[in-house]
């Protein structure tokens, strides 16, 4: 079941808040305690940063998995998002060691990078996006892979719970995405999801119909939910989508914005009688967007290239933060996740 910690960031308690979630979270992911203490000095540093330069904001907390079938472990991921003037020279932000903040722990984000087993943030005239993830393990590859995914999941009205989730595996040459919204919102519906995600790691190797018409006796039990599923042939350079339900995919190639639609029906209750797949070839520019029903359904999908290069969970953030609005308020758990190729520019 996804446990979330979404905190608004509007004043110096919200601190203690931020780090208290994240030594919550450290523990839910079982990492011991130095590197639990690195994920909430990170968070700290996040939480002290939106208050400091960005007029506030809010951190999101989760834990995320690994998409290797098999690999052990979770890490703690931290997203911060604000809607402050941005930051005038992020190069210089992220040296070691630099701060403009009396407040500041001193750590700043070039330390954040260097203790995180990831980090990459985005900013612009709209804000600033940041994401760690702090795992057991501190080592990082000397290589990044050769295509990402990342996501970001919110509940609704700050609950502990989301209706939704994401997860990805590898099997072979086969990289699979998926997205799922439990019906309605609440633990309920987080069952629902949560059993997608974890037939997933079962049926990764198989086609996405293949893999929808497994979950779809694998989620009987539950509420059922709306699923998508896309998979890239990294040799063959195909992408495959098939989604049953309301979830939402765009697909960016070759400069343009395609829809990719999902059949009617529901995993677990109404299963269709076939289940249409799309192919499309995957050029490098490519990149895959899949969201629950949370976000607006008229949401602009980004155009800045700078973005469409970063960490895939600072992509799929940024779209949520941007897609929301007074004047569209978010009445449902809310996930995006993005399929990207190529190592972000934020760090090898």
């Amino acid at each position: 079941m996804t446990r979330v910690w979404d905190i608004p960031v509007h004043d110096s308690t919200r601190v203690r808040d931020v780090r208290v979630a994240t030594e919550a979270a450290g523990a839910h992911a079982r990492l011991d305690g130095h590197r639990t203490a690195v994920a909430a000095l990170v968070a700290t540093e996040l939480a002290t940063n939106l208050l400091k330069h960005a007029g506030g904001g809010r951190l999101v907390i989760q834990l995320v998995g690994h998409p290797d079938p098999g690999a052990p472990g979770h890490a703690v991921q931290l997203v911060a998002l604000d809607h402050g003037p941005g930051i005038p020279d992020v190069a210089a932000a992220l040296r070691d060691g630099f701060t403009t903040s009396d407040a500041s722990l001193g750590a700043g984000l070039g330390t954040c990078r260097r203790v995180s087993s990831t980090f990459d943030l985005y900013s612009g005239p709209r804000g600033t996006v940041s994401v760690a993830r702090i795992g057991q393990d501190p080592d990082r590859p000397s290589t990044r892979p050769a295509f990402l995914t990342g996501g970001v999941n919110v509940p609704l009205a700050r609950g502990e719970h989301s209706g939704d989730d994401w997860s990805s595996v590898r099997a072979g040459s086969r990289l699979t995405l998926l997205l799922a919204d439990g019906l309605g919102h609440g633990p309920k519906a987080a069952e629902a999801s949560g059993a997608a995600v974890e037939e997933l790691r079962r049926v990764g190797h198989l086609a996405p119909a293949e893999i929808l018409r497994h979950l779809h006796p694998a989620l009987r039990p539950t509420r059922g939910a709306a699923v998508a599923v896309a998979q890239l042939d990294t040799e063959a350079g195909e992408l495959e989508f098939a989604g049953v339900g309301n979830i939402g995919a765009r697909l960016h190639s070759d400069g343009a914005w395609d829809h990719l639609v999902s059949h009617p029906g529901i995993v677990g209750a109404q299963f269709p009688a076939t289940v249409p797949v799309r192919r499309l070839p995957w050029r490098p520019d490519s990149l895959l967007v899949l969201h629950s029903d949370g976000l607006p359904s008229r949401w602009v999908p980004p155009e800045d290239p700078g973005l469409l290069t970063r960490d895939p969970a600072v992509i799929a953030a940024t779209v949520l933060r941007d897609a929301s609005s007074a004047a569209s308020p978010v009445r449902d758990d809310t996930c995006v996740a993005v399929l990207a190729s190529g190592p972000p520019l934020g760090r090898p």
